[in-house]
């Protein structure tokens, strides 16, 4: 059996993030997944109930999806309104889908208060990004479920690769 692959929608070409458009991907790899039916797609904030397009939100506090989980952080519009709950729903319908799945790695769109693998924005909407995970991120991970940025496809393959050498022994 294949592993699937969970990835954020908008680096599939769903136009799906705040602004309205998407993130597309373009990468051998992906397409070759997609061909093998591994690709498992979500948006967290649309499942969530967020609209299209949609204010801008960042992580308030400490920039991590974990602070957010342990309710230490929130993540908000440069207008202060709060969705942290609607983020965490987001999350939870992916960590959902993803054991649904039985899903053990997702490709995730870097630098989103959900899908930021590695770098989310700081919290000032002033476009500068920090280390840190969004919710999803953090939660898949926290999980089980590496989680890895639209820029790390080939370690995403090679982390496959393993996987499935793992599954065949």
């Amino acid at each position: 059996m294949k592993e699937k692959i969970f990835v954020s929608a908008c680096l599939l070409g769903e136009e799906v993030r705040y602004h309205g458009g998407d993130a597309k991907l373009e990468h051998f790899k992906l397409d070759q997944w997609k061909e093998e039916g591994r690709i498992v797609s979500l948006c967290p904030e649309v499942s969530s109930g967020f609209p299209i397009p949609r204010a801008p939100h960042e992580i308030i506090g400490t920039g991590s999806g974990n602070a957010v989980l342990e309710g230490q952080a929130r993540i908000r519009t440069k207008s202060q309104m709060d969705h942290t709950d609607q983020f965490v729903k987001g999350a939870e319908i992916a960590l959902k889908i993803c054991r649904e799945n039985n899903i053990k790695m997702a490709i995730l769109k870097e630098g989103s208060p959900s899908c930021g693998s590695y770098e989310v924005y700081d919290g000032r909407f002033k476009g500068k990004k920090i280390l840190g995970r969004g919710v999803v991120a953090a939660l898949l991970s926290n999980s089980g479920i590496h989680c890895f940025s639209e820029h790390q496809i080939e370690e995403a393959a090679q982390f496959l690769q393993k996987l499935e050498m793992q599954e065949s022994l």
